[in-house]
């Protein structure tokens, strides 16, 4: 993780920063169960998540107020057999997050660099 980014002439500080991430489980039992969950997916990658896991997704925002469109349009996305959980944690805290593939260990993602761009 970046410790303190420059941000248009700014440090943009890594508690400031937050990552997204909806977590969520939806029935697949019937083929309109897993056209509901196929629906939801693509409607998270649209909106810029990154599928981290099999049901958990990510996104980064520059700070707290910038997730406040994406939750509520996350949450009016869910379908009505679905559970979602979304939880917000500043870079600093994804930074320490312990990551392993098997025995080796890995580092968390970095913040996309397109937020630099803006």
């Amino acid at each position: 993780m970046f410790p303190d980014m420059i941000f248009r002439g700014e440090t943009m500080s890594g508690y400031r920063a937050m990552w997204l991430f909806v977590m969520f489980d939806l029935p697949v039992k019937t083929a309109d169960d897993r056209k509901r969950y196929t629906r939801f997916r693509k409607q998270l990658l649209r909106l810029g998540f990154s599928q981290i896991q099999l049901s958990i997704y990510i996104c980064y925002f520059g700070s707290q107020d910038a997730t406040v469109s994406a939750r509520n349009a996350v949450m009016s996305k869910v379908p009505d057999e679905g559970r979602v959980r979304i939880l917000s944690v500043t870079d600093r805290q994804f930074g320490k997050m312990e990551i392993a593939y098997g025995k080796k260990k890995h580092t968390p993602e970095d913040p996309p660099l397109q937020i630099l761009l803006f």
